[in-house]
């Protein structure tokens, strides 16, 4: 369950980044055997839209019109989408702990997060900001994934 908590404290920051990732992983096999993914998440067009989808969320970030992740709709966005894709990356038959779990860490994470981004913001503008914190996401999203990766080996 430690990697759905993680995934949650991205989804925290970015909504579908979360399940980009996932999804990317899930679509070329490196998910573990024993996870509670569902299969069509292994479908490449899932990932593909996926990808397209936070792709989308990330450069809207820097959009001055670009609402605050704390506002409801975005709260919900993260509660449901971090959520599912924490669920994912659960043992299997554990989808709605993981999927609890890592959804309601994503609201929790919203607040530190958003409030962090706005002090920097003072200092340093949207777009450079934006642009750290999506490394930062990103990155972390990533390196989740790799530490649950299936030896080849094993």
């Amino acid at each position: 369950m430690l990697a759905s908590f993680l995934m949650g404290l991205v989804g925290g920051q970015r909504s579908m980044t979360p399940l980009a990732a996932v999804a990317v992983a899930a679509a070329r096999g490196e998910l573990p055997r024993d996870c509670a993914a569902p299969d069509f998440l292994r479908d490449p067009a899932v990932a593909s839209g996926a990808v397209a989808l936070a792709l989308a969320e990330l450069a809207g970030d820097k959009m001055k019109s670009a609402p605050d992740r704390i506002v409801p709709a975005g709260l919900a966005a993260r509660l449901i989408v971090a959520g599912f894709a924490a669920g994912a990356l659960a043992p299997r038959g554990q989808f709605w702990k993981g999927a609890a779990l890592g959804g309601l860490t994503a609201v929790a994470a919203s607040y530190p997060g958003w409030r962090a981004r706005m002090a920097a913001m003072e200092d340093h503008g949207q777009t450079p900001t934006g642009l750290v914190e999506d490394a930062l996401v990103v990155g972390s999203a990533v390196a989740i994934l790799a530490a649950m990766r299936p030896d080849p080996d094993g």
